[in-house]
């Protein structure tokens, strides 16, 4: 991990490149994998997952001598079946069980204290405006899975979407070579009462919800982390096809570190980072020589122990240890990055961190990334490569939207015609005005407000 001293800030901007900031390669393939799903459906789903994941799926067709055609059978080849659903019950040991719960709990409460109350104002006498959130019919989580099955991603996208009433919740996540997803997060989205899993991964998998096949539906947004082919394909049809919760692709952690920090707890949180991916990103923020290098010496003696090795070599790769000599160009070097997520190790961290855009902070010594990554109640779900900056996190009103409504009597309308009937006309919107003109003219009829309920 390469230590910076006190870079001029010219060198700032080249200091926060992530490791694929503009990675065309993954926008190619991601592009012709959601072109040929669009193009052919389940077919082309079947074809890459085993090109790719090397999961073989069959796609029946059943012969149709009524309709004179051939037709796709309705049960979908990469839905999780009750078999699957059963097998995990006792793959999963009681001690895990009794962890997720209780940090689904944690979850659940602070998701269900972000439900906002109903606006419902008059803004002058006679012209009653009102603002509801209406939940989002129809949604897609993707949980990343491979060699890290992501089942706590699960609780932080399942939780929301139920409490927000989300009416159709789907589920996309890959399949092993052996055609089965994770226990781990068939048991975890069984527990959160999601029954429609799909066992496609990657591009493929955005493809399938944002486009529809034949067995899977089309959903309205798309929820979920992912690699960096997941995060292009995510990109690219939420300019076209769907909406989608935020750019989130590889994850990364920005440490601020004073004297008053520890090494070993700063250079665990930078491994927990590191461990994600190769492609992932941890970068120390601090104001002294000494603590940078005790730090590198406990990463070095730390990822000794750890299973994931290889990985964390090659984020480290990609990640750097900062120095600055005050405090004021640690917090401008801090929001110039914007991180996923920010740990804040140092004297006053709440004063500190009020001058911060990030993901999610986490303040002081004993407030490990890992806490909200999993049971703190906080959403792990979080904007990355700087979109903190125009992006929140997930939360509950991810998965929902707003609708407005105004009523008017004829009291208000009229209070308000010289004001719109003259904006109207300064724009050259003669029927708008009109609009107006036309009910001013008509007979009264009624006084009162019909009543939204």
């Amino acid at each position: 991990m390469k230590i910076i001293n006190n870079p001029a800030k010219t060198e700032w901007k080249s200091l926060c490149k992530r490791a694929f900031d503009s990675d065309t390669s993954a926008q190619q393939v991601a592009s012709e994998i959601l072109m040929k799903i669009k193009a052919e459906g389940d077919n082309a789903i079947a074809k890459i997952t085993e090109e790719i994941d090397g999961c073989k799926f069959i796609v029946k067709t059943i012969d149709s001598n009524k309709y004179g055609k051939t037709e796709k059978a309705s049960a979908s080849p990469f839905m999780v079946t009750k078999e699957e659903f059963n097998e995990c019950e006792s793959k999963v040991s009681s001690i895990l069980k009794v962890a997720i719960k209780k940090a689904a709990s944690n979850i659940r409460k602070f998701h269900i204290a972000q439900i906002g109350k109903k606006i419902d104002i008059e803004t002058i006498h006679g012209v009653r405006c009102i603002q509801r959130s209406v939940s989002i019919p129809n949604v897609g989580l993707y949980i990343p899975g491979g060699n890290a099955p992501l089942f706590s991603t699960v609780l932080m996208l399942a939780i929301p979407a139920q409490i927000a009433g989300c009416k159709n919740i789907i589920m996309c996540t890959p399949a092993g070579k052996d055609g089965k997803a994770s226990p781990l997060i068939i048991w975890t989205a069984k527990y959160c009462g999601i029954e429609n899993i799909y066992k496609i991964g990657g591009a493929q998998a955005i493809a399938a919800m944002a486009y529809g096949t034949e067995s899977i539906p089309k959903v309205d947004k798309i929820f979920g982390p992912g690699n960096r082919y997941v995060m292009a394909a995510k990109q690219l049809v939420g300019n076209t096809a769907v909406s989608i919760d935020m750019p989130a692709g590889p994850s990364e952690v920005m440490v601020l570190a004073d004297e008053s920090a520890n090494a070993k707890f700063i250079a665990a949180d930078l491994l927990s980072q590191a461990e994600h991916g190769e492609d992932s990103q941890a970068i120390l923020v601090c104001n002294n020589e000494s603590l940078a290098v005790e730090v590198t010496n406990e990463i070095n003696e730390q990822k000794k122990s750890l299973s994931r090795r290889n990985i964390i070599n090659k984020a480290l790769q990609n990640s750097r240890c900062i120095i600055f000599n005050n405090d004021e160009n640690m917090i401008d070097f801090a929001n110039e990055y914007a991180p996923e997520h920010l740990i804040v190790s140092m004297f006053d961290p709440w004063k500190t961190a009020d001058r911060i855009t990030a993901g999610s902070v986490f303040i002081g010594n004993f407030s490990p990334e890992s806490a909200g990554d999993y049971a703190s109640g906080t959403n792990h779900t979080l904007p990355t490569s700087g979109w903190a900056r125009s992006f929140s996190g997930v939360n509950i009103e991810s998965f929902m939207h707003k609708i407005t409504y105004q009523e008017l009597s004829r009291e208000g309308l009229n209070s308000l015609s010289e004001t719109i009937i003259a904006m109207a006309e300064a724009e050259g919107l003669s029927a708008h005005a009109n609009a107006i003109k036309i009910r001013l003219n008509q007979k009264r009829k009624s006084d009162s407000f019909s009543g939204i309920h």
